[in-house]
Protein backbone atom coordinates (compact mmCIF):
# COMPACT_ATOMS: atom_id res chain seq x y z
CA UNK A 1 0.00 0.00 0.00
CA UNK A 2 1.19 3.35 0.22
CA UNK A 3 4.18 4.03 1.75
CA UNK A 4 3.52 6.46 4.86
CA UNK A 5 5.54 8.83 6.81
CA UNK A 6 5.86 9.92 10.34
CA UNK A 7 5.14 13.78 11.49
CA UNK A 8 8.92 13.76 12.12
CA UNK A 9 9.58 13.06 8.54
CA UNK A 10 7.11 15.46 7.07
CA UNK A 11 9.46 18.60 8.94
CA UNK A 12 12.16 16.79 7.48
CA UNK A 13 10.79 17.33 3.94
CA UNK A 14 9.60 20.78 4.46
CA UNK A 15 12.39 22.63 3.32
CA UNK A 16 12.40 20.63 -0.13
CA UNK A 17 8.99 20.74 -0.30
CA UNK A 18 8.65 23.81 0.06
CA UNK A 19 9.74 25.39 -2.97
CA UNK A 20 7.59 22.57 -4.61
CA UNK A 21 4.41 23.28 -2.97
CA UNK A 22 4.65 27.47 -2.69
CA UNK A 23 3.53 28.39 -6.23
CA UNK A 24 0.43 25.62 -5.88
CA UNK A 25 -1.15 27.39 -2.46
CA UNK A 26 -2.42 30.47 -3.77
CA UNK A 27 -4.52 28.34 -6.65
CA UNK A 28 -5.80 25.71 -3.74
CA UNK A 29 -6.84 28.72 -1.65
CA UNK A 30 -8.87 30.74 -4.11
CA UNK A 31 -10.68 27.32 -4.76
CA UNK A 32 -11.33 26.06 -0.86
CA UNK A 33 -14.80 25.88 0.98
CA UNK A 34 -14.29 28.34 4.35
CA UNK A 35 -13.36 26.31 7.59
CA UNK A 36 -12.88 27.11 11.26
CA UNK A 37 -9.89 24.63 11.41
CA UNK A 38 -6.73 25.32 12.97
CA UNK A 39 -3.48 23.37 12.63
CA UNK A 40 -4.39 21.43 15.69
CA UNK A 41 -7.22 19.70 13.40
CA UNK A 42 -5.25 18.93 10.87
CA UNK A 43 -3.00 16.94 13.29
CA UNK A 44 -6.52 15.34 14.32
CA UNK A 45 -7.12 14.69 10.99
CA UNK A 46 -4.45 13.44 10.32
CA UNK A 47 -4.34 10.71 12.67
CA UNK A 48 -7.79 9.74 11.52
CA UNK A 49 -6.01 9.14 8.28
CA UNK A 50 -2.85 7.02 9.36
CA UNK A 51 -5.59 4.96 10.95
CA UNK A 52 -8.08 4.33 7.95
CA UNK A 53 -5.34 3.76 5.46
CA UNK A 54 -4.71 0.47 7.21
CA UNK A 55 -7.01 -2.20 5.58
CA UNK A 56 -8.14 -3.64 8.12
CA UNK A 57 -7.91 -7.91 8.42
CA UNK A 58 -8.91 -11.04 6.90
CA UNK A 59 -8.23 -14.38 8.56
CA UNK A 60 -5.27 -12.91 10.35
CA UNK A 61 -4.00 -11.27 7.29
CA UNK A 62 -4.15 -7.80 6.13
CA UNK A 63 -7.34 -7.65 3.63
CA UNK A 64 -6.84 -6.24 0.26
CA UNK A 65 -9.64 -8.11 -1.12
CA UNK A 66 -11.60 -6.20 -3.74
CA UNK A 67 -14.72 -5.64 -1.87
CA UNK A 68 -12.40 -4.23 0.99
CA UNK A 69 -10.45 -2.03 -1.44
CA UNK A 70 -13.85 -0.65 -3.03
CA UNK A 71 -15.07 0.39 0.39
CA UNK A 72 -11.33 1.92 1.38
CA UNK A 73 -11.63 3.73 -1.89
CA UNK A 74 -15.34 5.35 -0.71
CA UNK A 75 -13.78 6.44 2.29
CA UNK A 76 -11.37 7.81 1.10
CA UNK A 77 -12.96 10.51 -0.60
CA UNK A 78 -14.91 11.71 2.93
CA UNK A 79 -11.38 12.09 3.98
CA UNK A 80 -10.12 14.08 0.99
CA UNK A 81 -13.21 16.45 1.36
CA UNK A 82 -12.61 17.17 5.07
CA UNK A 83 -8.88 17.91 3.89
CA UNK A 84 -10.07 20.23 1.42
CA UNK A 85 -12.37 22.02 3.64
CA UNK A 86 -9.59 23.84 5.31
CA UNK A 87 -8.65 27.39 4.33
CA UNK A 88 -5.17 27.47 4.96
CA UNK A 89 -4.13 31.06 3.56
CA UNK A 90 -3.58 32.45 6.75
CA UNK A 91 -1.45 30.01 8.25
CA UNK A 92 2.06 30.07 8.48
CA UNK A 93 4.06 28.34 5.49
CA UNK A 94 5.48 25.22 7.16
CA UNK A 95 1.91 24.64 8.16
CA UNK A 96 0.53 24.90 4.77
CA UNK A 97 3.45 22.73 3.36
CA UNK A 98 2.01 19.95 5.94
CA UNK A 99 -1.20 20.56 4.67
CA UNK A 100 -0.13 19.42 1.00
CA UNK A 101 1.86 16.84 1.99
CA UNK A 102 -1.21 15.02 3.84
CA UNK A 103 -2.85 15.54 0.71
CA UNK A 104 -0.12 14.29 -1.22
CA UNK A 105 0.14 10.93 0.93
CA UNK A 106 -3.71 10.79 0.36
CA UNK A 107 -3.83 11.14 -4.01
CA UNK A 108 -0.60 8.59 -3.46
CA UNK A 109 -3.29 6.01 -1.89
CA UNK A 110 -6.11 7.47 -4.55
CA UNK A 111 -3.54 6.81 -7.06
CA UNK A 112 -2.90 3.07 -5.65
CA UNK A 113 -6.36 2.42 -5.36
CA UNK A 114 -7.26 3.80 -9.02
CA UNK A 115 -4.02 2.88 -11.04
CA UNK A 116 -1.32 0.82 -9.77
CA UNK A 117 -3.44 -1.83 -8.13
CA UNK A 118 0.29 -3.69 -7.09
CA UNK A 119 -2.54 -6.36 -4.72
CA UNK A 120 -4.32 -6.97 -8.33
CA UNK A 121 -1.12 -6.45 -10.40
CA UNK A 122 1.91 -7.23 -8.93
CA UNK A 123 2.71 -10.61 -7.02
CA UNK A 124 6.01 -9.04 -5.08
CA UNK A 125 3.09 -6.93 -3.24
CA UNK A 126 2.78 -10.07 -1.34
CA UNK A 127 6.42 -10.51 -0.06
CA UNK A 128 6.25 -10.61 3.67
CA UNK A 129 10.01 -11.51 4.90
CA UNK A 130 12.93 -9.13 4.65
CA UNK A 131 16.45 -10.11 5.99
CA UNK A 132 17.93 -6.61 5.53
CA UNK A 133 17.52 -2.95 6.49
CA UNK A 134 15.97 -0.94 3.25
CA UNK A 135 18.24 2.02 2.00
CA UNK A 136 15.96 3.99 2.40
CA UNK A 137 13.64 5.34 5.32
CA UNK A 138 10.80 2.97 4.03
CA UNK A 139 10.96 0.29 1.27
CA UNK A 140 10.67 1.25 -1.89
CA UNK A 141 7.85 0.21 -3.93
CA UNK A 142 4.61 -1.06 -2.96
CA UNK A 143 4.32 -2.93 -0.28
CA UNK A 144 1.91 -4.68 2.10
CA UNK A 145 0.58 -3.70 5.62
CA UNK A 146 2.19 -7.01 7.16
CA UNK A 147 6.07 -7.41 6.43
CA UNK A 148 8.10 -9.59 8.42
CA UNK A 149 11.48 -7.37 9.02
CA UNK A 150 14.20 -10.44 9.79
CA UNK A 151 16.78 -8.05 10.29
CA UNK A 152 15.26 -6.46 13.48
CA UNK A 153 15.67 -9.77 15.48
CA UNK A 154 18.21 -10.76 17.34
CA UNK A 155 19.63 -14.59 16.99
CA UNK A 156 19.20 -16.77 18.56
CA UNK A 157 15.79 -15.19 19.60
CA UNK A 158 15.05 -14.64 22.88
CA UNK A 159 11.20 -15.83 24.37
CA UNK A 160 9.70 -12.78 23.54
CA UNK A 161 11.11 -12.20 19.95
CA UNK A 162 10.21 -15.66 19.17
CA UNK A 163 6.90 -15.54 19.92
CA UNK A 164 6.85 -12.59 17.90
CA UNK A 165 8.13 -13.32 15.04
CA UNK A 166 5.96 -16.52 14.80
CA UNK A 167 3.16 -14.25 15.20
CA UNK A 168 4.29 -12.35 12.19
CA UNK A 169 5.00 -15.45 10.15
CA UNK A 170 1.04 -16.77 11.01
CA UNK A 171 0.05 -14.09 8.87
CA UNK A 172 2.13 -15.25 5.73
CA UNK A 173 0.12 -18.48 4.40
CA UNK A 174 -3.03 -16.52 4.91
CA UNK A 175 -1.60 -13.84 2.39
CA UNK A 176 -0.92 -16.05 -0.05
CA UNK A 177 -4.02 -17.72 -0.30
CA UNK A 178 -5.67 -14.47 -0.54
CA UNK A 179 -3.41 -13.59 -3.08
CA UNK A 180 -4.29 -16.22 -5.41
CA UNK A 181 -7.41 -14.93 -5.43
CA UNK A 182 -6.59 -11.17 -5.67
CA UNK A 183 -4.13 -11.66 -8.55
CA UNK A 184 -6.30 -10.90 -11.50
CA UNK A 185 -4.07 -8.77 -13.10
CA UNK A 186 -2.44 -8.98 -17.17
CA UNK A 187 0.94 -7.38 -16.51
CA UNK A 188 3.62 -9.85 -17.41
CA UNK A 189 6.85 -8.08 -16.51
CA UNK A 190 5.35 -7.49 -12.95
CA UNK A 191 4.23 -11.30 -12.75
CA UNK A 192 7.45 -12.88 -14.02
CA UNK A 193 9.94 -10.04 -11.64
CA UNK A 194 7.46 -11.12 -8.79
CA UNK A 195 8.25 -15.06 -9.07
CA UNK A 196 11.71 -14.35 -7.87
CA UNK A 197 11.11 -12.28 -5.01
CA UNK A 198 8.87 -14.78 -3.72
CA UNK A 199 11.61 -17.37 -4.22
CA UNK A 200 13.78 -15.30 -2.55
CA UNK A 201 11.47 -15.36 0.13
CA UNK A 202 11.39 -19.30 -0.02
CA UNK A 203 15.54 -19.09 0.51
CA UNK A 204 14.49 -16.73 3.62
CA UNK A 205 12.23 -18.90 5.13
CA UNK A 206 14.53 -21.96 4.61
CA UNK A 207 18.13 -19.92 6.29
CA UNK A 208 15.67 -18.88 8.98
CA UNK A 209 15.37 -22.65 10.11
CA UNK A 210 18.81 -22.87 10.38
CA UNK A 211 19.44 -20.12 12.70
CA UNK A 212 16.02 -21.18 15.13
CA UNK A 213 17.05 -24.92 15.77
CA UNK A 214 16.81 -24.12 18.89
CA UNK A 215 13.40 -22.67 18.89
CA UNK A 216 9.83 -23.73 20.36
CA UNK A 217 7.54 -26.41 18.83
CA UNK A 218 5.23 -23.24 18.32
CA UNK A 219 7.64 -21.50 16.11
CA UNK A 220 8.64 -24.08 14.39
CA UNK A 221 5.53 -24.94 12.95
CA UNK A 222 4.99 -21.21 12.14
CA UNK A 223 8.25 -21.06 9.86
CA UNK A 224 7.62 -24.58 8.38
CA UNK A 225 3.67 -23.30 7.41
CA UNK A 226 5.18 -20.17 6.05
CA UNK A 227 7.90 -21.81 4.25
CA UNK A 228 5.43 -24.40 2.36
CA UNK A 229 2.96 -21.86 1.95
CA UNK A 230 5.50 -19.80 -0.01
CA UNK A 231 6.97 -22.56 -1.77
CA UNK A 232 3.34 -23.63 -3.26
CA UNK A 233 2.85 -19.57 -4.27
CA UNK A 234 5.94 -19.32 -6.15
CA UNK A 235 4.75 -22.72 -8.09
CA UNK A 236 1.49 -21.10 -9.17
CA UNK A 237 2.86 -18.28 -9.86
CA UNK A 238 4.84 -20.27 -12.58
CA UNK A 239 2.06 -21.97 -13.51
CA UNK A 240 0.01 -18.85 -14.36
CA UNK A 241 2.84 -17.47 -16.04
CA UNK A 242 2.39 -18.60 -19.48
CA UNK A 243 -1.32 -16.78 -19.20
CA UNK A 244 -0.03 -13.44 -18.76
CA UNK A 245 0.54 -11.11 -21.28
CA UNK A 246 -0.40 -7.85 -21.15
CA UNK A 247 2.11 -4.56 -20.59
CA UNK A 248 2.70 -3.65 -17.10
CA UNK A 249 3.39 0.11 -17.35
CA UNK A 250 0.99 2.95 -16.00
CA UNK A 251 0.91 5.24 -19.00
CA UNK A 252 2.16 8.59 -19.47
CA UNK A 253 -0.90 10.55 -18.26
CA UNK A 254 -0.46 8.69 -15.42
CA UNK A 255 2.42 9.02 -14.83
CA UNK A 256 1.94 12.88 -14.76
CA UNK A 257 -0.96 12.80 -12.59
CA UNK A 258 1.21 11.29 -9.94
CA UNK A 259 3.90 13.58 -10.32
CA UNK A 260 1.98 16.62 -9.85
CA UNK A 261 0.09 15.12 -7.34
CA UNK A 262 1.88 13.13 -5.30
CA UNK A 263 5.75 14.45 -5.94
CA UNK A 264 4.40 17.86 -5.96
CA UNK A 265 6.12 18.60 -9.37
CA UNK A 266 4.20 22.00 -10.41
Amino acid sequence: MFKLTSFLRLACLGMFIYCLAVPMIKADQDSQASFGGDYDDLVALFRDWRTFEHPGYLDGAPDYSAANMARQHKQLKQLEQRLAAFRIGHWPIEQQVDWHLVRAEMKGMDFNLRVLQPWVRDPAFYTSVWSEQSDTPAHEGPMHHAPVELWTFDFPLPADQETKLATELASIPPLLEQARINLTGNARDLWIAGIKNIDNQATALTELATRTGSAGPDFKRRLMEATGATREFAQWLREQAPAKTGPSGIGKQNYDWFMRNVHLVP
